[in-house]
């Protein structure tokens, strides 16, 4: 099995991933990405390869990021530890910094045993599918470069990373959010440091929920994977709107005045439609992966805007918006990217532009969300099956005939995950009942066709 997953490697913090292994994905990292074209002419003017890591706060971060650090610094790479920051901030500061590359080490959304290391090129990109092989590659073959004295790396604080991300955020904002009380949910995880300082900065009244991260707490029944807490704070506080994100904070889901959900599709609705009237939505098209709701292609649609669709994963819908120049686009999850401003699904940004558009509309979030009706989706997580075998004869007869009752009306999704070991059904239908009943169908086909 692949190393590297949908969204970097994930596992099991001191299970499958070890010290060992972060420490030799570090130096294959290195050889990959610290010896391009410029190298020589940098070890000519007396300056080495540059690197930017990061962290969430879980508790395994401070192992893992000793490991990465060392490996880089072992292999003649300067490292600049940026400690605990949200993936959107290390992914910018690349950039800002002009470093070669960079390491985050989070699992996002996962629960605290969990932990992940994510590769970013120069510039602040997530890695092609290929480069990441040839990192795999270097990994087995074992081949190393571990210069020796004034050639091998130092490992420096980056002192001043949180400061520069909150000047950037703050200078892409279109509208102050003044008179806004707007409550944060920040998962106990890297947002609980930048967030709260940005939306106030903003000019919104702020409260905080979420935002005592103690390493063992990250996305512990808070952030953008339990809502309940940041809606009923929301309702009893009597604030404008809720923000949610996820340990890492390179998402952002919402809550209205009224205590509802708001989804990544209707987040990306209404900044979509904002883009296209100010001008801002180039080439009128918006790029989603084939996990957003039907809803959201129709109210697109109706707006003459183009709904792009590609593969899940943030990644994914980067590479569709930089291949057609295409400024906005995300998961149904909350990963939103604007090209404009980031390179990578940002929570933050996403959060402070989102309540942008509520001041500047003078609208309740409540009103902007009604620019689509979300059809009833059914989504059933299929563990202890076989992901590689998805393309089954009958469970693909099963899902095209699944298709053809839905029509019009609805849609079917089959896909194996890219981080977990599992298979994911999801149905659309006009009505709840169908929708559930397609999928659990389904479901049991899938466990019937694949299961050990």
């Amino acid at each position: 099995m692949p190393l590297f997953g949908t969204d970097g490697v994930r596992g099991l913090a001191n299970g499958s991933l070890t010290a060992d292994l972060a420490l030799s994905l570090a130096q294959a990292t290195a050889v990959v990405l610290g010896q391009g074209r410029s190298a020589e002419a940098r070890r000519a003017e007396g300056r080495r390869a540059s690197a930017v890591i990061a962290r969430d706060p879980r508790i395994s971060g401070e192992f893992l990021a000793a490991a990465v650090s060392a490996g880089l610094a072992s292999s003649g790479v300067d490292v600049y530890d940026a400690g605990v920051i949200p993936t959107p901030a290390l992914a910018f500061l690349i950039s800002d910094f002009d470093a070669d590359f960079g390491i985050m080490i989070s699992a996002s959304h996962n629960p605290a045993p969990d932990n992940g290391i994510k590769v970013f090129a120069r510039g602040g990109v997530k890695l092609p599918d290929v480069v990441e092989q040839r990192i795999e590659e270097h990994m087995l073959s074992g081949e190393k470069w571990l210069p020796t004295g004034s050639a091998v790396g130092r490992i420096r604080r980056f002192s001043d990373a949180e400061d520069r991300y909150l000047v950037h955020l703050l200078s892409t904002l279109p509208h102050r959010l003044d008179g806004l009380h707007i409550v944060l949910d920040c998962a106990h995880g890297a947002a609980a440091g930048v967030s709260p300082d940005a939306f106030r900065d903003s000019g919104a009244e702020v409260t905080v929920i979420g935002a005592d991260p103690d390493g063992l707490n990250i996305n512990d029944g808070v952030g953008s994977t339990h809502l309940d807490h940041l809606a009923e704070a929301v309702v009893s506080l009597g604030a404008d709107m809720g923000i949610a994100h996820d340990g890492d904070a390179d998402r952002c889901l919402a809550v209205d005045g009224e205590g509802n959900q708001i989804d990544g599709d209707r987040i990306m609705a209404i900044l979509a439609a904002s883009m296209h009237e100010r001008g801002k939505l180039s080439n009128d098209t918006l790029v989603a992966t084939v996990m957003s709701n039907l809803g959201l292609h129709r109210a697109m649609g109706e707006r003459g805007i183009r709904v792009l669709q590609t593969g899940v994963g943030d990644r994914y819908v980067l590479e569709g918006m930089n291949e057609g120049g295409h400024a906005l686009g995300g998961e149904q999850s909350g990963h939103v990217i604007m090209s404009e401003f980031a390179t990578t699904g940002d929570g933050v940004l996403t959060g402070l532009h989102l309540a942008a558009e509520v001041a500047r509309t003078g609208k309740p979030l409540s009103e902007l969300a009604k620019i689509m009706t979300v059809y009833p989706q059914e989504l059933i997580n299929v563990r202890g099956v076989d992901r590689d075998r998805t393309d089954d004869e009958q469970l693909v007869a099963a899902v095209q005939a699944v298709e053809t009752e839905l029509g019009d009306s609805g849609r079917v999704l089959l896909r194996a995950s890219g981080t977990e070991p599992l298979v994911r059904v999801m149905v659309e239908a006009a009505d709840p009942a169908s929708a559930r009943r397609h999928a659990e169908h389904l479901a049991h086909v899938v466990k019937e066709r694949l299961g050990s």
